[in-house]
């Protein structure tokens, strides 16, 4: 394996849970999706880990708790800036 392969951040995945958590996926295409993905996770800090079992082990339930919360908050925060800027492509469509 690579290193890519064996490396990522585990908000994302925290992320991506709390996308299917509140049915996200079923009101946004694929774009949007993206958009508010990159958005929300550009508020959290980086968690890098090598495996989501080694973390799982490794966190406390209130600091598990307290980065599911952190990712729910992200996304409520990236929903509202993405529906008062709109979309990445509308954004750079848009003339300054």
């Amino acid at each position: 394996m690579s290193f890519y392969d064996d490396v990522h951040n585990y908000y994302e995945k925290l992320v991506t849970e709390e996308v299917i958590r509140q049915q996200l996926h079923q009101m946004y295409d694929s774009n949007l999706l993206a958009d508010l993905c990159c958005t929300a996770l550009n508020q959290l800090p980086p968690r890098y880990i090598r495996s989501d079992v080694d973390m799982a082990f490794y966190l406390s339930i209130n600091e598990a708790e307290q980065m599911q919360n952190r990712a729910a908050a992200a996304i409520e925060v990236a929903r509202s800036l993405i529906s008062q800027r709109g979309t990445d492509a509308e954004y750079r469509q848009t003339p300054r």
